[in-house]
């Protein structure tokens, strides 16, 4: 087969959609397919593009796969405006550069969102004469409603419009999470649906990867620390986590470490100044072969979710459980149904600030219930989430279908 993939986001960025596409691209590779990456120049989450890349467009060999980056306005404002022209610049370089540079493919799958990318994709698959998989991450305009980023008017209506477009045009239409599946199936009924969900390489994120790593940063190593590790963004809501340390005071169990970047993380440091936050840590992001080794150090993994998102279920939990390491979810939905349903740490509604600082200090001074609640969440990771084996499962489905 030749498989074409869509997508804004790509290694050498870090992220969920970056690991998961990755290890799509990898399994086309090892049986055998040719495998093409169309994407836009690494920015994500900087705003910035990558040393050593630039120009317009840039094509490189990555692990088998011929990758092919085009222009892209990075940012990493959250205002509307500077939001959406990043979008569209992709969209319209990729288009470009994708009816020129891209060849005929069997199958041509877009990563969604940003949304927008739907209308490369669609024409895309049409002049490359190939199936069109439109793989959904998230429900958008849906979540962004839900987040206050969009709402009612001409863009909204344009928005549903677009993704119906989507949904109606695409041979297959992929999704990462279970609800995701049901609504779609639910409002468009004749949609060919997958479920293609998230998982985690089990053998990159283990137990066995935890060292020292946090000891250089606190002054008194015997406290549990409790890591957030990944964008700093809107959804995540990781004023939460600042709201809970500052109510938990000098009580606070453990050392908390803020990992990442994103258009939050500087307020989020403001405020932990101000507030003179002493148990709030932040550290730069780091590379993606570094992740296992931070996760797997910790002692909490703290996972938090601004509001209910429809159909979000964040990888994060999956790496986590992957790492034998005790879960605080701050969630509801399906990703509150997993997490519950493997035993593998607990949970606590969007915006119940005392609820996470009450399990947040239940954790930390639980070496027990910690010890026994990663040890479910790693056997829950190998027998159901192992991310190979579901995109080996994927890659015989189209093999299947072509």
């Amino acid at each position: 087969m030749r498989v074409t993939v869509l997508s804004q986001y790509y290694p050498p960025e870090i992220g969920a959609p970056q690991r998961r596409l990755e290890q799509l691209v990898t399994g086309l590779v090892t049986r055998g397919h040719q495998a093409i990456v169309l994407t836009a120049l690494p920015n994500y989450p900087t705003g910035k593009i990558f040393a050593g890349y630039g120009g317009w467009m840039r094509e490189e060999m990555d692990a088998g796969a011929r990758v092919i980056r085009t222009f892209i306005y990075p940012t990493q404002s959250t205002e509307f405006v500077k939001r959406m022209s990043s979008y569209a610049s992709f969209v319209l370089s990729s288009l470009l550069v994708g009816l020129f540079r891209a060849p005929p493919s069997d199958y041509l799958f877009t990563e969604s969102p940003p949304l927008f990318l739907g209308i490369t994709g669609l024409v895309l698959s049409r002049a490359k004469k190939a199936r069109w998989i439109f793989n959904v991450s998230d429900l958008w305009p849906q979540s962004a409603v839900e987040l206050g980023v969009l709402r009612s008017g001409i863009g909204l209506r344009l928005s549903e419009r677009l993704e119906a477009l989507c949904y109606q045009k695409a041979w297959l239409v992929s999704g990462q999470s279970a609800s995701i599946i049901d609504n779609i199936r639910t409002r468009f009924p004749k949609t060919r649906t997958y479920l293609f969900s998230n998982g985690v390489n089990t053998a990159q994120f283990s137990p066995h990867f935890r060292n020292g790593k946090f000891g250089e940063c606190v002054s008194d190593p015997t406290r549990p620390i409790a890591l957030y590790a990944g964008l700093h963004g809107i959804a995540q809501g990781l004023d939460q986590i600042l709201d809970a340390a500052q109510l938990a005071g000098g009580t606070l169990a453990a050392e908390i470490f803020l990992l990442g970047d994103g258009p939050t993380k500087t307020d989020l440091m403001q405020r932990a100044r101000r507030d003179d936050l002493k148990h709030i840590h932040f550290l730069d992001s780091a590379p993606a072969n570094a992740i296992p080794e931070w996760v797997a150090s910790a002692d909490i993994a703290l996972i938090p979710l601004k509001h209910h998102i429809p159909g979000a279920v964040p990888s994060k939990i999956y790496e986590a459980m992957a790492s034998g390491v005790a879960i605080l979810l701050v969630a509801s939905g399906e990703a509150a149904e997993i997490v519950r349903k493997h035993d593998a740490g607990l949970v606590v509604a969007p915006g119940d600030t005392l609820g996470l600082a009450n399990s947040l200090q239940t954790l930390a001074g639980d070496a027990a219930l910690r010890a026994r609640l990663g040890a479910n969440g790693r056997r829950a990771a190998e027998l159901y989430f192992d991310r190979r084996m579901i995109v080996q499962r994927f890659v015989e489905y189209l093999e299947q279908n072509l």
